[in-house]
């Protein structure tokens, strides 16, 4: 987080000598790697974390595209192509669990998926499917 917001700021007073697709490049390959970084593991957290992380990706996009902080960071993400950060945790884990189920690769994440097989035949049964498995927690005795 603090990494992101160091990367941004110091892309900010470069700003101006860099063309656009460079500024892209630049931001992409320091900032939103960090973004990146782990972001399975954030799945589910609370909306808290994940709106301090979807505010540093909006700062990148605001000085990438030299944008004042008035101006909406909806526009300018989808100007740039990027998908929020929320989409992009969404995104990640379901890449990872089809090349997972496809590839049987690698294996102790293959071993984790079970394929759904439905009691009757139902027209939507010729899409793959997978279990979700369910899970106990005990919190006390």
């Amino acid at each position: 987080m603090k990494a992101c917001t160091f990367h941004t700021r110091a892309l900010r007073h470069v700003r101006h000598m860099l063309s656009t697709e460079l500024a892209v490049t630049i931001g992409c390959s320091i900032v939103a790697s960090c973004l990146d970084y782990c972001n399975s593991l954030l799945y589910g957290a609370p909306s808290t974390s994940l709106d301090r992380l979807q505010r540093c990706q909006n700062m990148l996009a605001r000085v990438v595209t030299q944008s004042g902080s008035r101006t909406s960071a909806k526009h300018l993400l989808q100007s740039l192509h990027w998908l929020p950060i929320r989409e992009r945790f969404r995104h990640k884990v379901a890449t990872l669990t089809s090349k997972a189920h496809r590839m049987s690769s690698p294996p102790y994440l293959s071993s984790l998926q079970n394929d759904h097989i439905p009691s009757r035949t139902l027209r939507p049964s010729s899409t793959p499917r997978l279990i979700v498995p369910r899970t106990r927690t005990e919190l006390a005795k």
